[in-house]
């Protein structure tokens, strides 16, 4: 096992939600994409509700204990594997941030035009 590849990603426990969470929109709204499909993947990985997501979207809790504290992770998410800056996701030491890179990968099938439907089917198990 690996630990994450890219310089100083720790940081973003201690970034607020909302300011992550609008980066990850951006990606997704840049490609011409709906952003609001974010809420619906990070509810999807974490077991949050829609609205407890975008009730962390107007509070200032960080990135980190959303995730430290989901309340049900999705048991088909070890499915979510592949590259994130060069590192295998499966291959990150640090639970947390295994988590966290799950979320992107999801938000980068988004970015490239996959319907959350599409998206999370290919992390589904059969």
């Amino acid at each position: 096992m690996k630990n994450w590849g890219c310089s100083k990603m720790s940081r973003i426990y201690q970034m607020s939600f909302a300011s992550v969470y609008q980066a990850l929109v951006n990606k997704v709204e840049r490609k011409g994409h709906a952003g609001a499909d974010v809420s619906r993947v990070t509810a999807w990985l974490t077991g949050y509700s829609m609205e407890e997501v975008s009730d962390f979207r107007q509070s200032e809790v960080t990135f980190g204990d959303v995730f430290r504290q989901a309340p049900a992770y999705h048991p088909d998410r070890t499915l979510i594997t592949g590259k994130i800056c060069g590192v295998q996701i499966e291959e990150i030491t640090d639970p947390l941030m295994q988590e966290i890179r799950r979320l992107d990968k999801l938000v980068d099938w988004l970015a490239k035009g996959k319907t959350v439907e599409e998206t999370l089917a290919k992390y589904t198990a059969k």
